[in-house]
């Protein structure tokens, strides 16, 4: 038997209890398990979620990348719908992509069709006709996002009260996705305010990946049900098969892992080009800017390519895709779209530029190789720098040590608060001015701390209040009333692009800036890897209409973009590094070299016994940390006496005072232990806070400035010895 895309590789041979397995789920939904797709068995996390979701449990499911868990979460549930005679839209599966929905569907649609049900999708590329449809005829199963389930609850075109009258599930596929950032909060409160539509609890079920905590990430996704409703992690690993963790790279002595320095996005064309042939290859970047430059060498090359990044137009990237899916030698460029469950076939290699930005992102890549039978997991890193270099094996030293970074939310998100606020007074109508907390059941950020956000937005404007009660008011209107308060469901902000179009052929979206800087000669984009010359822009609906170019052509996105941040134990990992520690995978005799390279460049910079201060004979002093980003930023905070205000914090090292004594180091450190300080907050990070301008102004700086601290990591860093460096020479 051959894998499906599913995930639901063919079971273990006399896999013992199987039969038993079978007959706790629906004997129609068995027979199809067994008879269309060809299971002689289901997979050990299949077979261990099905007693706590038959059961009604809160759950937590985990497994690799292609583990299975979809079929683990819909097997159970569909069996519970017909046991328990559930009768319209009764399971919501939520995703953090519409790309991903879209992959998901084709499958869901089968298995409920299987039990005579339905599963039909809801998101924003979805039509009027079709959307119509579906309010007339409300499917078992619905596919959103988080977003698009808020419209419905905000639309005057949806009875949300009659539409969810009969749901009693929700799946969150990739749910440390969200949990991460802003999404994540935005996710609960809306799920509290179904609650509350529906007049009871959810079952909530949470599909992921690997993670460094997984149960405090099953009690944040149980929201205000957290010590009320049991719940469980569900885990097992297949027998004979390692869990997430080094065991993957290290399972053979060449290893699965491989680390080369190669330079520049040309030589890494060069090597792509060569290596693999006749292989399925999937290339991760870290910039849409390397994907267009890598997609466009590649080519030039012969080598058969497609690209997938966000400014993409949707039908560009679905033909990439699908054409992806369907060949045998070739390669597709992406940025982290594809690194999430999107199924593109079988793949022979991941390539990675440089270094993803987490341990767990890299597992989520990993995890897209090796599916097929008698092949391994496996990944290239090729580093186009000396700093993508030493990232890479950093991350990858961290890796071998069987650490994955902990899934937290972002800590006081008022904004999200704000916004909800909004929104529920939008889907209501009117809200009691003492009744709004009772909508989120008093979860976290949203209980009697929310008052004085809910007290500037009466005094702004953006509420109005009468009678005791609460509504949408003048400045809410203002800003956030267009197409209908559309902007008031997305959580960020998104940057200001121009539509590319060849004829009536969408190709993408561009930077603005690429279109108004001053330029010698023609205009030309780097688009969908290939060469535009700009014929036309319509400025006042920011379009450009291009045609095909030979060379030339340029890409660049800016915008609101986050910050690539280092975090604590992946900015210690470099310091390892540099202090000589090799990360347990293959290097290339290049890598090698230039990791001494790297080595010998910093050989001032770190130490074993503790952190370094260098000074300079140009008067130029650091403090070198290696705390990464938010312990630099919160060191920063706290010993403003010493250290030299910077725009821009990194994770290696902070800029001190020229005139530093050791008698003012020590003061100034002692002066530290009764507190340390959270980092000061930039004005352009606060205009950057979307809904940040409904909160007043010292708490949307308090908010930044809590999410931009580690205090335990600057703790640590202050806890070290310092040893004083003088430096001659250049």
């Amino acid at each position: 038997m051959s894998e499906t895309g599913a995930g639901g590789l063919p079971g273990r041979e006399g896999s013992g209890g199987t039969d038993d397995v079978f007959d706790l789920l629906d004997p129609v939904l068995g027979h199809h398990i067994v008879n269309a797709l060809g299971w002689r068995s289901l997979r050990p996390l299949q077979e261990a979620a099905i007693e706590p979701l038959l059961g009604g449990e809160d759950a937590l499911l985990l497994a690799p990348t292609a583990g299975g868990k979809t079929e683990a979460a819909m097997f159970p549930l569909l069996t519970r719908m017909g046991r328990h005679g559930w009768k319209g839209t009764s399971v919501l599966y939520i995703c953090p992509l519409k790309a991903l929905l879209n992959n998901l569907h084709p499958r869901l649609r089968t298995y409920t069709e299987w039990l005579g049900r339905t599963a039909e999708l809801w998101h924003g590329d979805v039509t009027t006709p079709r959307r119509r449809r579906i309010l007339a005829q409300r499917p078992d199963v619905l596919l959103t996002t988080p977003e698009s389930l808020e419209s419905m609850l905000v639309s005057t075109h949806v009875d949300h009260r009659a539409f969810f009258s009969g749901l009693h599930t929700v799946v969150v596929d990739e749910v440390h996705a969200f949990a991460g950032d802003d999404r994540g909060w935005h996710l609960l409160a809306v799920l509290e305010r179904l609650s509350r539509v529906i007049g009871r609890p959810l079952q909530r079920v949470g599909l992921s990946a690997t993670i460094g905590n997984p149960h405090e990430l099953l009690t944040w996704l149980q929201g205000s049900g957290q010590g009320r409703r049991p719940a469980r992690v569900v885990a097992p690993h297949p027998a004979g098969r390692p869990g997430p963790g080094p065991a993957l790279s290290t399972s053979s002595p060449s290893g699965d892992i491989e680390l080369d320095y190669v330079g520049s996005v040309t030589n890494a064309a060069t090597v792509i080009a060569a290596l693999h042939r006749g292989e399925k290859r999937l290339v991760f970047c870290e910039s849409r800017r390397t994907v267009e430059e890598l997609g466009e060498q590649l080519r030039a090359k012969g080598v058969t390519t497609f690209l997938s990044h966000a400014s993409l137009a949707v039908d560009e990237r679905r033909r990439a895709e699908a054409a992806f899916a369907e060949e045998r030698d070739c390669v597709i460029v992406s940025t982290s779209t594809l690194e999430l469950g999107i199924d593109v076939g079988d793949l022979d290699r991941v390539i990675q530029l440089d270094a993803p930005s987490t341990v767990a992102s890299f597992l989520q890549r990993l995890g897209r190789t090796g599916r097929r039978p008698g092949t391994t997991r496996n990944c290239l890193f090729l580093a186009l720098t000396g700093e993508g270099l030493l990232s890479a094996a950093a991350l990858l030293l961290q890796w071998s040590r069987g650490w994955v970074e902990p899934v937290v939310a972002p800590p006081e998100p008022r904004h999200l608060v704000a916004q909800q606020l909004l929104a529920l007074c939008l889907q209501e109508q009117r809200v009691g001015e003492n009744l709004w907390q009772e909508w989120w059941n008093g979860m976290g950020p949203f209980g009697p701390g929310a008052a004085p956000v809910v007290r500037h937005l009466v005094e702004q404007g953006y509420l109005d209040e009468d009678g005791g009660l609460l509504f949408i008011g003048p400045e809410a209107e203002r800003r956030y009333g267009y197409r209908h308060f559309m902007n008031l469901t997305a959580v960020f902000t998104a940057p200001p692009e121009f539509t590319v179009f060849n004829g009536r052929t969408e190709i993408g979206r561009t930077d603005p800036d690429l279109l108004t800087e001053h330029i010698e000669g023609p205009r030309k984009l780097l688009l969908a890897g290939r060469n535009w010359l700009v014929t036309y822009i319509d400025w006042s609906r920011r379009r450009c209409f291009v045609e095909p170019a030979d060379e030339g052509g340029r890409a660049r996105w800016s915008g609101f973009a986050a910050e690539r941040v280092r975090s604590y134990a992946l900015a210690r990992a470099a310091r390892d590094v540099l202090l000589g520690e090799d990360p347990p995978v293959r290097l290339t005799p290049r890598a090698t070299t230039g990791l001494t390279e790297a080595r010998d460049r910093h050989l001032h910079t770190v130490h074993p016994g503790g952190s370094l201060i260098t000074r300079h004979s140009d008067g130029d002093v650091r403090w070198w940390t290696w705390a990464g980003h938010r312990a630099n930023a919160t060191l920063a905070g706290s010993l403003p006496s010493v250290v030299v205000p910077h725009r821009r914090v990194n994770g290696e090292w902070l800029r001190l005072r020229d005139d530093l004594t050791a008698e003012g180091w020590k003061a100034a450190r002692a002066d530290s232990r009764t507190g340390l300080c959270l980092p000061e907050v930039d004005e352009h990070a606060v205009r950057g806070l979307k809904f940040g301008e409904a909160l007043p102004p010292r708490l949307a700086e308090a908010t930044l400035a809590a999410r931009g601290a580690d205090e335990e990591g600057a703790g640590k860093v202050l806890a070290e010895p310092v040893r004083f460096v003088t430096l001659t020479g250049a």
